[in-house]
């Protein structure tokens, strides 16, 4: 049996003769008399191929393999599909794909739901290199995921060669050997079952995998590859993980520092990946300095790096209005110590820019590079030295807590001047909920005009500290909230029924 969202996996024996990565095509258009999904199979070494389908309905599915070889060819598969189990609940799409009839139609296009309707709200980190560290230090970085507040992760498919990652993985997608080195037409099988392994962890924990599939960072040759193997690496890659529920595919990290790419290019990856990827996995790009254009319709989010040093979160709305579409800025600096400015930043400014973000309607993404130590979170993972941690889990339970229809409040001429150097994350529609986040600013006081009828219960929220005062009673009409000096703070008003 295998259960919804899960995936149910059939070996076939066939030919090992010639180069099957590049000879043989294998598939099979799985159906439960309502529905068809196509999948592609994949070759594995030694003559064994698989057959993988992520069912996303119960019920019985049946298959008839296509293949030019004969001994994969019309053979009968046959998934039975049971619900899902409590805390399963898919893979995450855009929100107003999986509830385009909801209340809040408008709002819902720049967040995320997981496939069962249940709502999801990234808090990611980065780790890019971590499934190619040493098998101890990424037992470490699982234990540490396991009690850290992120429910995504950036890591690269490919290993990482930069600043502080010079030291050679055991595995690697192609197989080598020492006299002729990389085959860029094989595929290490033991290389894509450990990933996969790690992936499936990951997805234990309640974390996505937020797959990079090129960068730069590379002295062995990988971001250069030439467009026909460029493909065959990306059809490979879709064919074999597309289905595990919680991967999403970024086509690149930092696309515009491999200028050999053109957007032909890019755009052409892209609608490869569309055609393998049976089941529509969130799929986005990623910038250094340059924006991709996020309005082509088969990016899902926006995935960008901060271009300015100072002005980050503070964009979200801006992109909102641009994009149209969920905003995560996955780079808004790290914090940390290392000599370059995207990642030497304060644990309280990068709590800042994360608040910041989220009250604008937006999502970020934490990185840490302290390098005292000898394993630096944003590559190699392993345990976690800085301080926002615990704080983000703090806002990750405070925008749980925020209705699911609260947007960013918008300037008109009649609110303008009470609201203009605040950002307010809240319920216009019904006055029912306002959060407004005070950022770098430290007021002793701020008074409001409350909607008239309503009374509302008020509370301090001193986001550094992690801490929520209640204010005695409830307030209508003119008032003045006495605020203590500090930096950091929000205030929370919920409408008294």
């Amino acid at each position: 049996m295998t259960e919804q969202y899960k995936f149910f996996e059939h070996l076939l024996s066939g030919t090992a003769a010639g180069n099957p990565y590049m000879d043989i095509h294998l598939e099979a258009a799985f159906t439960d008399g309502r529905e068809t999904v196509k999948v592609n199979g994949f070759y594995c070494d030694q003559g064994i191929y698989r057959i993988r389908f992520m069912p996303e309905t119960p019920g019985v599915w049946t298959a008839v393999t296509s293949s030019n070889d004969p001994l994969l060819d019309n053979i009968t598969i046959t998934c039975h599909c049971v619900p899902a189990k409590e805390g399963n609940h898919g893979r995450v799409l855009p929100k107003n794909a999986i509830c385009p009839q909801k209340e809040d139609a408008e709002e819902s296009r720049f967040h995320f739901a997981y496939k069962d309707g249940n709502r999801y709200q990234p808090f990611g980190t980065t780790c890019y290199a971590w499934t190619h560290q040493p098998g101890k230090i990424q037992e470490q970085t699982l234990l540490t995921l396991k009690n850290a507040p992120f429910n995504k992760v950036r890591m690269c498919i490919f290993p990482k060669f930069y600043t502080y990652n010079t030291t050679d993985p055991e595995k690697y997608p192609f197989c080598q050997d020492a006299e002729h080195g990389f085959d860029f037409t094989r595929f290490d099988p033991e290389y894509w079952e450990h990933l996969e392994h790690r992936i499936a962890q990951l997805d234990a924990l309640g974390i996505e995998a937020d797959l990079i599939l090129f960068h730069p960072y590379d002295k062995w040759g990988f971001s250069k590859m030439d467009i026909h193997t460029d493909l065959l690496y990306l059809r490979y890659a879709v064919d074999r993980l597309c289905h595990f529920k919680n991967v999403w595919w970024s086509l690149a990290n930092e696309y515009d520092l491999m200028p050999w790419k053109s957007i032909d290019d890019w755009e052409l990856f892209a609608h490869t990946i569309m055609n393998r990827d049976p089941y529509g996995h969130l799929r986005s790009i990623h910038n250094c300095t340059t924006l991709y254009d996020h309005t082509r319709p088969w990016i899902t989010h926006a995935s960008i790096q901060r271009t300015d040093v100072y002005k980050t979160a503070e964009n979200v709305t801006e992109w909102r209005d641009m994009y149209q579409k969920p905003i995560v800025v996955d780079e808004c600096s790290y914090e940390g110590n290392i000599c370059y400015g995207w990642g030497n930043i304060t644990g309280e400014e990068m709590l800042r820019r994360f608040w910041e973000g989220c009250v604008r309607g937006g999502y970020l993404t934490h990185g840490e590079v302290y390098t005292q130590y000898e394993q630096i979170w944003w590559s190699h993972g392993g345990t976690l030295h800085g301080t926002c941690p615990s704080r983000i889990a703090f806002l990750r339970k405070t925008m749980a807590d925020a209705p699911e229809d609260a947007a960013p409040l918008r300037l008109t001429p009649q609110n303008h001047w009470a609201n203009w150097d605040v950002p307010c994350l809240c319920c216009a529609h019904d006055n029912s909920y306002f959060l407004y986040y005070f950022g770098f600013s430290r007021p002793a006081f701020r008074e409001y005009e409350l909607p008239e009828g309503c009374s509302y219960e008020i509370e301090l929220l001193d986001t550094w500290n992690m801490t929520t005062e209640k204010l005695p009673g409830l307030y209508s009409g003119s008032i003045r909230i006495m605020l203590p000096e500090k930096q950091y703070m929000a205030i929370r008003m919920k409408k008294s029924f």
